[in-house]
C-alpha cells in the first residue's frame, strides 16, 4: 500500500473551506481549493514514497502496469489507472459543460493533435483521448444543474416567471452580445420576484450564479437545466453527453480517468457552443443512485460503467474484510482508518488516501472510521 500526496487544483470557483476541513488545516485556506486529484492522470497524479525516494503514481503503474493494475485491468485500459477519485468543493457555480463519450474522446483528440494544437494550448477541448463519465456522492449540500428539464417542465418554469424566453440552448447560447445585458437583466428580475413556489430554488440559484458569474449567458441557460441539492449520501451519475453545472458544497467525485470538459458557459476558460451542441444528449437522465449494501457498513454505488465503482465503508472498532480486488484507492474521511493487506499496514488519519495495487491482495480495515473505495468498474 502507498500512502498518497494528493493534488490540490485551486480553480477559482473552489471553497476556501471544504478541502481545508477535511484535511485538517486551517480553515479559511488562503486561496480556493477547488479538487483534491488522488489518481494517476498525468497531468496531476499523486505522490507517493517507493523505496525510500519520491515518485508519482502514474510513474509507478508505467513501470510495472501488470503488478500494480493486474493483467486483466493492464490489458483492458492500456496499461492506464482508468478512474479518478477527487474531493470537489464548490464556493460558486463552475461551468455548464459535457464530457464526451470513448469514441467522441478519441475523435476530437485526434483532430486536435492533427490541427497541430500543444497539450497545453487552452484553446483545446480534448487534452485527452478518454470519456469522463462522473459520480458525485455529496459530503454535504450539494446543489446542481443537472440533466435538461423537458419541455413541459421548461415551459411551465418560464410561465411562472413571466418570460417569453425561448426554450431553446442553442438561440441562448448564440444570443448577440449587443443583446445579452437586456436578456440577463429580464431573467434576474423575474427570478428576484419569484420566492414561493416549487420553481423558487432555482430562481434563487440562478441569481446566485449571477453574482459569481455577471453578465455570463449561462445565467440564462441555467433556466432550461434541472436543479437539485443533494443531501449528505445521496449520489448521482452524470454520463457522457449530459449537459451539468455543479453549484455548491462539497462531494466525493469519482470519474473514468480523464480531464475533457467541453464547455459553455459560466467560465473564463475556453468555450465551444458548436462542440458541446454535438456532444449534448439532452433527454439524458440524470440517475440518483441506489447503493447496493451487501453486508452490514458497506454501501456500493454503481453506475455500469467500466472504468469504476465507489464502495463507503465504515469501519468498527474489529477488523472487517473490505470488498473489492484490482487496484483500488481508499480515502479516509472521519476517523482513524488501519488498513492492512497479507504483507503491509497503514494508517489513515481524516484526509488522507492510499493506493492498494492488484498485487497488494485482500484488505482489512478497522477504525472507528469512514472510508470510501474506488475500484474498477464492472
Amino acid at each position: 500500500m502507498d500512502v498518497l500526496q494528493p493534488v490540490i487544483r485551486p480553480y477559482a470557483w473552489g471553497s476556501r473551506c471544504g478541502i481545508a476541513e477535511l484535511q485538517g488545516r486551517p480553515v479559511p485556506a488562503a486561496g480556493p481549493e477547488a479538487e483534491l486529484w488522488m489518481g494517476a492522470h498525468p497531468s496531476s497524479p499523486s505522490g507517493v514514497q517507493r523505496a525510500g525516494r519520491r515518485t508519482t503514481l502514474d510513474a509507478i503503474i508505467a513501470a510495472d502496469p501488470v503488478r500494480e493494475l493486474g493483467a486483466e485491468c493492464a490489458e483492458r485500459f492500456g496499461g492506464r489507472l482508468p478512474f479518478l477519485l477527487k474531493v470537489l468543493s464548490a464556493e460558486k457555480a463552475l461551468s455548464i459543460q459535457v464530457h464526451p463519450s470513448r469514441t467522441q474522446a478519441q475523435a476530437g483528440y485526434q483532430a486536435e493533435n492533427a490541427r497541430g494544437l500543444a497539450p497545453g494550448d487552452p484553446a483545446r477541448n480534448y487534452v485527452d483521448d478518454w470519456p469522463k463519465p462522473e459520480l458525485a456522492y455529496a459530503l454535504t449540500p450539494f446543489e446542481v444543474l443537472a440533466g435538461m428539464r423537458d419541455s413541459r417542465d421548461t415551459a411551465a418554469f418560464l410561465h411562472v416567471l413571466g418570460l417569453s424566453v425561448p426554450a431553446d440552448l442553442e438561440t441562448i447560447l448564440t444570443w448577440p452580445d449587443a443583446d445579452r445585458a437586456d436578456l440577463i437583466r429580464d431573467v434576474l428580475a423575474a427570478c428576484a420576484r419569484l420566492t414561493e413556489g416549487p420553481y423558487a430554488p432555482a430562481a434563487a440559484a440562478i441569481r446566485e450564479i449571477a453574482e459569481g458569474h455577471p453578465g455570463d449567458i449561462g445565467i440564462v441557460a441555467a433556466l432550461l437545466l434541472r436543479h437539485a441539492v443533494l443531501q449528505p449520501g445521496e449520489a448521482m451519475f452524470m454520463p457522457a453527453g449530459g449537459l451539468h453545472a455543479y453549484l455548491r458544497g462539497t462531494c466525493i467525485e469519482l470519474l473514468a480517468n480523464s480531464d475533457n470538459v467541453v464547455r459553455a458557459g459560466l467560465t473564463g476558460k475556453h468555450i465551444d457552443v458548436p462542440e458541446l451542441l454535438s456532444l449534448l444528449d439532452p433527454a439524458l437522465p440524470v440517475p440518483i443512485l441506489t447503493p447496493v449494501r451487501p453486508a452490514p457498513g458497506i454501501a456500493i454505488y454503481d453506475a455500469g460503467v467500466p472504468e469504476f465503482r465507489l464502495y463507503r465503508i465504515d469501519l468498527g472498532d474489529d477488523p472487517m474484510d473490505i470488498p473489492g480486488a484490482g487496484p483500488r484507492i481508499l480515502l479516509c474521511t472521519s476517523g482513524e482508518a488501519i488498513l492492512s493487506t497479507a504483507g503491509d499496514k497503514a494508517k489513515l488519519a481524516q484526509g488522507e488516501s492510499c493506493f492498494v495495487s492488484a498485487a497488494d491482495g485482500a484488505v482489512a480495515g478497522a477504525g472507528p472510521a469512514r472510508v470510501f473505495q474506488a475500484t474498477v468498474g464492472s
